[in-house]
């Protein structure tokens, strides 16, 4: 298969739908393509478009161990919901000696951590694969500022961002226009989820994405940054 003219699609795709992406990326990359999705209420238009638009699409679902367990019963509504096929992936089995040092590591080293638990299996699971899918926007934090619609990464595959351009807006007007369920905890004030010991709830004037790893300089969990660094750390 012939490379794709990165410039050309992402002018084009500026103005495109995530649905026109969406279809695209599985036209163009089947069946060599799989989205990713953490099973959060921002999480739920791109699943519902998988479901509608590209059901054959794998959904690769990283269960660190660490997640809440309304994360994982929200994940299971909407594989049964929405018709979605979901491949839970997670960290290699450690033995007794690394389970003794990493026993806090989401405290001492998060950034080892999210790698863990989160970078490498992923980078596993892509093997193979021509493209994958995911739904970040520019809106979420500065680093994703100047997200682009399609990349290439440094292993030559490429990333699609089909919701690149989307605010948080969009975000509901979708899911109130289809009416579609949103993660439990959300009345609870958890308004960006992630893993159990490194979220929680936001209140009145905070980003919504302040209960991740709050009080640590950290905004991301790597898999939209890729630091040569942490591998090495690893």
């Amino acid at each position: 298969m012939a490379d794709i003219d990165i410039e050309h699609f992402n002018r084009v795709f500026e103005s495109a739908s995530p649905q026109e992406i969406l279809i695209w990326a599985w036209e163009t990359f089947a069946p060599l393509v799989a989205a990713t999705s953490s099973f959060q209420s921002q999480s739920v238009p791109l699943l519902h478009m998988i479901g509608r638009y590209t059901p054959a699409m794998p959904v690769l679902f990283l269960d660190t161990g660490f997640h809440f367990p309304e994360t994982l019963a929200f994940r299971d509504q909407l594989i049964l919901t929405l018709g979605i096929r979901v491949r839970n992936l997670s960290a290699t089995a450690p033995d007794d000696d690394a389970r003794r040092r990493y026993k806090d590591l989401h405290r001492t080293d998060p950034d080892l951590c999210c790698y863990i638990n989160k970078v490498e299996p992923l980078q596993r699971a892509k093997a193979g694969l021509r493209a994958w899918v995911t739904g970040i926007r520019r809106d979420q934090t500065e680093a994703r500022h100047n997200t682009p619609i399609i990349s290439m990464e440094r292993d030559g595959r490429y990333k699609i961002c089909p919701m690149a351009t989307w605010a948080d807006r969009d975000v509901w007007r979708y899911i109130n226009k289809h009416d579609l369920p949103v993660h439990p905890l959300l009345q609870q004030g958890y308004m960006s989820i992630g893993c159990a010991p490194c979220t929680r709830p936001v209140v009145a004037g905070e980003d919504y994405r302040a209960g991740r790893w709050a009080g640590q300089d950290k905004t991301e969990c790597g898999l939209h940054v890729e630091d040569e660094g942490v591998k090495r750390k690893a």
